[in-house]
C-alpha cells in the first residue's frame, strides 16, 4: 500500500519555471483502460468462456470466492496487458478495469485473486482438463473464421513448428538438449491459413519435453485438427507444411493416406548431393557471368531407404555472391505431392517462415516461455493460457483491418491500443471510462471499438 512518504513526489527542472508535482492519489484510474477492447473482442469470439466449461472444479461451491472463469480472465487478461506471471497479480487485485472485464464492479467489487490463488488454479489443472482446453481453443478460432468466411474456404495450409523453451529450474520433463545445448522443453505449434490470406491463425499449442523425436505429437495434433477443418470446411482442400526435422516416414505416409497435400523440408545426403550436382553447376556459371546470387530449381524422384515409395523431391541450387568473398553454394530440398512447378513449390514452403514471427511474438509479447512451474502439468497450462490471449490478439487484428494498425504485432496493439490512462466513474445506471482527449491512437481505437460492436 502506498505511505504518506511516496504519496507526493516533486520534480525540479531547469527548464521549468515552477515544480512539477505528482500525486498518486487517484483511487478509480488505471493504466490499461484499452483492456475493454480485448474484453469485447473476447465477448464476440466466446473465448474464456468455452475455456473455462473445460476446466473440471471440485471446490465447494459455498467456500468459493473467485469463480473458474474469473480466474481464467484475469490470467488471459493480465497476460495480454503484459503482466507476465502470478507473483503480477498482487500489482492488479484492485485494478478497476481489471476487476471490470473480469466481471466485477470496478469500484466496489472484492479484490481479484492473489498470486498464490492463481498458482493453486494453475496447478489444479488435470491432463483431461488440458485436453479439452486444447480441443476448445481450436474449436473457437476455427467456428470464428468459418463465420468470418461463410465456409467458402478453397485452401487451408497448417504449419506446424517447434522451438526452444529453455528451463531454469525443477521442472518436470525438462532435459538437457545438446542442439540447442541448454535444458529446456520443445512446445509445438500449429497455424491454420485460409485461402491466400498471409494471417497465420493460432490453432494448437503443445508442450513437450526437452529431447526426443522431432515429430513426437505431431501425428495426433495433425489428426484432431484435421477432422475439426473437414467438419467445417469440407471442400476445402488442406495442405500441411513442416520443415526438415519433420520428414519422417510413418508421417509421410500418413499424410498420403489421409489425401493431405504436402510441402515439406528434406535434410541434405550423400545421394541427393550428387542428384543435385549438375544444377549447382549451372547456378556457380551464372553467378560467375554475372556477379550476382544466381537460385535455380529443379526436381527428382526419390526415395530414402524407410520411405514405402519413391516421392517428388524440389531442389534449389543457389550460388550465393558476396562483394570480395567466394562464391558459396546453398541446396536445399523439399519433399511434396504438389504438382506446380519447381519454383513454385519452393516459393510455397519458403512462406513457412513467416512461423517463427509468430513464435517470437509468443515469446517476446505474452511470455509463452515463462514455463516456470514445477509440473509439467501446470507449465502446459501456461502455454494454452498465453495461446488464449495470443487468439484475442489476432482476432483483434482481424476486427482491425482497414486501420493503421492492421498489421501490428502483439507488443504494437498492446502499446497503442491497451496502455491508455483512464479515470473510472460510476453512476446508477452506468460505468464511464474517461480516457485522455490526447491519446495518440483514438481514430484507431474508435474505429475498433465500432467494429467489436460498441456503439
Amino acid at each position: 500500500m502506498a505511505t504518506a512518504c511516496i504519496t507526493q513526489t516533486t520534480f525540479r527542472f531547469h527548464e521549468i519555471s515552477r515544480p512539477v508535482v505528482a500525486r498518486f492519489d487517484q483511487p478509480h484510474a488505471s493504466s490499461d483502460g484499452g483492456a475493454v477492447l480485448l474484453k469485447a473482442v473476447d465477448d464476440r469470439l466466446g473465448l474464456t468462456a468455452r475455456l473455462s466449461e473445460a476446466i473440471g472444479d471440485p471446490r465447494q461451491p459455498g467456500k468459493i470466492s473467485h469463480a473458474v472463469v474469473e480466474l481464467l480472465r484475469q490470467r488471459v487478461f493480465g497476460l495480454a496487458c503484459g503482466y507476465a506471471d502470478c507473483n503480477d497479480a498482487a500489482r492488479l487485485t484492485s485494478d478497476p478495469v481489471h476487476k471490470l472485464v473480469v466481471g466485477r464492479d470496478p469500484l466496489t467489487g472484492e479484490p481479484l485473486g492473489s498470486q498464490p490463488t492463481l498458482s493453486r488454479f494453475e496447478n489444479a489443472v488435470t491432463p483431461r482438463d488440458l485436453y479439452r482446453l486444447g480441443t476448445s481453443l481450436a474449436r473457437t478460432v476455427l467456428d470464428f473464421h468459418q463465420t468470418r468466411l461463410a465456409g467458402a474456404a478453397r485452401l487451408i495450409t497448417i504449419d506446424v513448428d517447434a522451438t526452444a523453451d529453455p528451463t531454469h529450474g525443477q521442472q518436470q520433463f525438462t532435459f538437457f538438449n545438446a542442439f540447442y545445448d541448454t535444458w529446456c522443453y520443445l512446445p509445438l505449434l500449429a497455424t491454420a491459413a485460409f485461402n491466400d490470406e498471409r494471417d497465420q491463425y493460432l490453432v494448437a499449442a503443445l508442450l513437450r519435453p526437452g529431447t526426443g523425436a522431432a515429430t513426437r505429437g505431431v501425428r495426433g495434433l495433425l489428426r484432431r485438427l484435421v477432422a475439426e477443418l473437414r467438419a467445417r470446411f469440407p471442400r476445402a482442400r488442406l495442405r500441411v507444411r513442416l520443415d526438415a526435422g519433420f520428414a519422417h516416414p510413418k508421417l509421410l505416409d500418413w499424410l498420403d493416406a489421409e489425401g493431405l497435400e504436402y510441402v515439406i523440408g528434406v535434410p541434405s545426403n550423400p545421394r541427393l548431393a550428387k542428384r543435385v550436382q549438375r544444377l549447382r553447376g549451372r547456378a556457380r556459371v551464372l553467378a560467375r557471368a554475372t556477379g550476382e546470387t544466381i537460385p535455380l530449381y529443379g526436381e527428382t524422384r526419390y526415395a530414402a531407404r524407410k520411405w514405402s515409395h519413391r516421392r517428388r523431391i524440389v531442389m534449389k541450387a543457389e550460388a550465393l555472391r558476396y562483394p570480395g568473398r567466394a562464391t558459396k553454394d546453398n541446396c536445399r530440398f523439399v519433399v511434396t505431392n504438389l504438382r506446380f512447378s519447381p519454383t513454385m513449390v519452393y516459393a510455397i514452403y519458403c512462406e513457412r517462415g513467416d512461423m517463427e514471427n509468430r513464435i517470437k511474438e509468443l515469446k517476446a509479447g505474452l511470455a509463452m516461455d515463462r514455463t516456470s512451474c514445477s509440473r509439467f502439468v501446470a507449465n502446459q497450462f501456461r502455454l494454452l493460457l498465453s495461446a488464449a490471449a495470443f487468439v484475442l490478439f489476432q482476432t483483434m487484428q482481424t476486427y482491425a483491418h482497414g486501420t493503421v494498425l492492421a498489421d501490428a504485432q502483439v507488443g504494437t496493439l498492446r502499446d497503442r491500443l491497451l496502455k491508455v490512462a483512464v479515470w473510472i466513474e460510476r453512476s446508477a445506471r452506468r460505468i464511464v471510462l474517461h480516457l485522455p482527449q490526447s491519446f495518440p491512437w483514438l481514430a484507431p481505437w474508435r474505429q475498433l471499438a465500432a467494429a467489436v460492436g460498441a456503439t
